[in-house]
């Protein structure tokens, strides 16, 4: 007889159930990992299209901005933005809210991805993956919304130096409302809530009247202070308000023969390209223009009277208005071939003057 074998006795059976132990312990591990929810991102990102980097097939060769002046976006806007970008994919950030113009923008044809990102803070702003979709972005739309989270959350991070590159590389930029207040060179920051024609003139150092500057400054915005929802909302006054604080001696943001101001209408978009800007409005059936008008503003001279606690007294400040076709040279601020309607509007006291006939100041 045989002595028993150690190594063919119940110690293979045990290892066995040892494996199958582990194999079962992996098993649950496995699954509770895929019943997990996934780890909150800083952002919301939403894609339409193409997943894959897709580039311009015709690069943009001139610096061009879109500047659109709230209410019912305008369709002919984003068309000539995804002309002007030849292609790629379409981008949109904003702070707020979802991926509302994918859809919108993606049927247009034309772009090979519309991406919305939704970055809601400094750490977002941060992300690496956020800033690698921008600096890859064929156009770069900035939605409506607030203009304070947009100084807040995205100046001076990462995202605020892609955009900057995409300026730099000739990427078509435009914006929207808070998206459009943030494109000149200096902007109304919202930072205490918005403010009235009426305060802003009453007090053009009321602690509603926050400037910013320096933030992003697209193609054909330096010395340029943006608003919009202009006449429907009553804002020529506060824009020259605005101007006159850029101006004032005392705070010396800008000289006046170099500041400027912008204020466009809802529903309408001024599209500039090579410093030449037109004006773009929809048509409804019956061909009939649904958009408003463009203002561009120069002052003449400094204000007399801006001081805390004091009305504004600013004078002589040249107003044009783009109301159809033709165009407005930005470099030389001045309408082309009879292309505006020109005026002075002047703030006496608090109170605006114009001189159009009848005293209309739009």
């Amino acid at each position: 007889m045989h002595a028993a074998n150690p190594a063919r006795g119940p110690r293979p059976f045990l290892r066995l159930l040892a494996r199958l132990a582990l194999g079962i312990a992996a098993l649950g591990a496995a699954l509770v990992a895929s019943a997990a929810p996934k780890a909150k991102t800083s952002y919301d990102y939403y894609l339409t299209g193409n997943p894959a980097d897709a580039a311009s097939s015709q690069p943009p060769r001139s610096p061009s901005t879109l500047l659109m002046g709230g209410g019912s976006d305008v369709d002919a806007a984003f068309r000539w933005m995804i002309d002007k970008a030849g292609g790629g994919d379409f981008v949109v950030i904003r702070a707020t809210g979802a991926d509302g113009y994918n859809q919108y923008v993606y049927v247009m044809g034309g772009v090979d991805s519309v991406e919305s990102l939704v970055i809601p803070s400094v750490e977002a702003a941060n992300d690496p993956f956020v800033v690698d979709r921008v600096r890859k972005a064929e156009a770069l739309f900035i939605a409506g919304g607030d203009q304070s989270d947009y100084i807040e959350f995205w100046k001076g991070t990462a995202l605020d130096d892609a955009i900057r590159d995409l300026v730099r590389r000739n990427v078509p930029i435009g914006g929207t409302s808070a998206g459009l207040a943030v494109l000149g060179q200096f902007d109304f920051a919202a930072l205490k809530g918005t403010v009235t024609s009426a305060d802003a003139l009453a007090n053009p150092y009321n602690r509603r009247m926050t400037l910013d500057r320096e933030f992003l400054t697209a193609a054909a915005m330096t010395g340029v202070i943006t608003d919009s929802h202009f006449d429907e909302r009553d804002r020529m006054g506060r824009l020259l308000a605005f101007l006159a604080r850029l101006t004032n001696p005392s705070d010396g943001w800008i000289g006046v023969d170099a500041a400027r101001g912008i204020g466009v209408d809802p529903s309408t978009a001024v599209a500039i390209d090579k410093g030449v800007a037109t004006r773009l409005a929809d048509r409804d059936a019956q061909g009939v223009d649904l958009g408003g008008s463009v203002y561009f503003l120069r002052p003449s001279i400094a204000p007399t009277v801006c001081e805390p606690r004091q009305p504004l007294t600013f004078r002589n400040v040249l107003v044009e208005r783009l109301s159809g076709a033709g165009s407005f040279h930005v470099k030389n601020w001045t309408g082309a071939g009879g292309a505006t309607t020109r005026y002075d509007l002047s703030a006496e006291a608090g109170v605006l003057i114009s001189s159009q006939p009848g005293g209309g100041i739009y």
